[in-house]
């Protein structure tokens, strides 16, 4: 039952890092690309189409903390031993973000520094994000159960480059995201500006895919051992297919399928990091098993997660559809 229930808890977190990565990423990589809105105009656009789902977004970051917290005690402490410095980070800036989204509207003659407040936050948040992950990847060292490295050692060349990578990550997201919402002036710079990203974010992801299992000899063998190989071979050929669409739908100018291609990608590389630790909570020795609570507290915490899921679910598509449609200037969050 331990297992079911093992099992169950991380498909649950899996599924709600997953969604903060998607719903939160393209308003994270609107906040970078805020420097080319030309105008103030602009740039209420470029946060009004975010403005009314961006809070409601970051629901799934707290749902993920809390079922490490209830079901994986260990992975909790130790994460958190190990990464609280660039966690810290990522909260400061994710705080400087909420606060400017509030107050840049209601400024009349400082509005430039929350603009700046906004940039700030949003890159510091992406960043720590991608340092917390390349750190994750890199491994953590555990010795009777409890974190037994330094404070900085996710201050090393592969984190900072996960940091780097996820920027541009975002960055296409948002930029994609900007493309499907807007029109006119403000579309066409996003439209001419995703080639660039989306050739930055092939070479990202393949910078990544070699570095990481020439660093991790593991990795190396689940990659290129049988089965494993087969279950992991169709990532890189759908991340060539998916590239190639989102070229040819960026050149003719589309207006949705440059975000559905992009979110595609995203999953891909998601799916290729889980494919890539399977089944370690803390890699590189630790399983979801080894780091369950007791089935009895894991199961008391699933009802209440099993109830909550669906309603986050549904009053998430319905914001989304509410607020569908393009954004234009004058209309939107005051």
């Amino acid at each position: 039952m331990g297992i079911e229930l093992s099992m169950m808890w991380a498909i649950i977190i899996i599924f709600g890092v997953m969604m903060y990565v998607v719903m939160d990423g393209f308003d994270l990589g609107i906040g970078i690309l805020f420097p080319f809105g030309r105008s103030q105009s602009e740039r209420d656009v470029m946060m009004n189409s975010v403005a009314p789902v961006w809070d409601g977004n970051e629901t799934w970051l707290v749902l993920g903390g809390a079922g490490l917290l209830a079901a994986f005690p260990l992975a909790y402490s130790v994460v958190l031993s190990a990464l609280y410095l660039p966690i810290i980070f990522m909260l400061f800036g994710l705080i400087l973000r909420g606060v400017a989204f509030e107050f840049r509207f209601k400024a009349i003659h400082h509005q430039h520094w929350w603009d700046l407040s906004f940039i700030v936050g949003s890159l510091v948040a992406t960043f720590f994000q991608g340092v917390v992950l390349g750190a994750f990847i890199d491994g953590l060292p555990v010795v009777n159960r409890a974190y037994a490295g330094g404070a900085f050692d996710w201050l090393a060349p592969f984190p900072l480059f996960c940091g780097l990578g996820l920027v541009v990550a975002y960055s296409l997201l948002g930029c994609t995201w900007l493309i499907m919402k807007t029109d006119g002036p403000l579309q066409q710079r996003m439209h001419d500006l995703a080639m660039p990203l989306v050739l930055a974010l092939l070479v990202v992801t393949g910078v990544v895919s070699l570095w990481t299992p020439l660093s991790h000899a593991d990795i190396a063998r689940r990659w290129f051992s049988l089965p494993n190989l087969f279950w992991f071979l169709p990532v890189p050929l759908l991340v060539l297919v998916c590239t190639f669409a989102l070229l040819r739908a960026v050149k003719r100018n589309a207006h949705y399928a440059p975000f559905l291609y992009t979110l595609a990608l995203i999953f891909l590389g998601y799916s290729g990091l889980g494919i890539s630790l399977w089944p370690h909570i803390i890699p590189p020795g630790i399983s979801i098993w080894d780091a369950a609570a007791p089935p009895q507290s894991q199961g008391f915490a699933l009802v209440g997660a099993l109830l909550i899921v669906p309603f986050i679910l549904m009053y998430t598509a319905w914001s989304y559809y509410v607020f569908r449609g393009k954004v234009r200037p004058g209309e939107g969050y005051h």
